[in-house]
């Protein structure tokens, strides 16, 4: 089976996005720079028992998205215990609303974003109650 071990996120200035990541999802960073041969932090997302994926920040080698194309990789989702405390930090650290928040009728709140380097990501907070 084919399961979902390691995510990168590409960006283009690494303290910036090490920066946004770590006040909003209180991420930290190891730095691997030296294994993948350019600027490649390793994300810890959580606690190991939590359920969860770590992954990394890496050096775009490209130009980044256009603002408004539509995805052409994967969108992580988040997983939220306060959507709206979370959708202050986006905003307070530079991230701007995608999809606003919506209701996923009996099970969450969920919406998109953009981060500081033009990814776009998800936010969701289960909730049976969502209408």
């Amino acid at each position: 089976m084919g399961r979902l071990i390691h995510f990168e996120i590409h960006v283009e200035d690494m303290e910036r996005a090490q920066t946004f990541y770590g006040e909003v999802f209180g991420w930290s960073f190891q730095d691997w720079s030296d294994f993948a041969g350019m600027p490649y932090f390793g994300a810890v997302t959580g606690d190991d028992s939590e359920p969860g994926v770590n992954g990394a920040l890496m050096q775009r080698q490209g130009p980044p998205p256009q603002t408004g194309q539509a995805v052409n990789g994967f969108t992580c989702t988040m997983n939220v215990e306060n959507y709206d405390a979370t959708h202050e930090k986006i905003m307070a650290n530079g991230g701007t609303v995608a999809l606003p928040k919506h209701a996923l009728p009996g099970m969450a709140w969920q919406g998109y974003y953009l981060d500081t380097e033009g990814n776009v990501f998800g936010v969701h907070q289960p909730d049976e109650n969502a209408k």
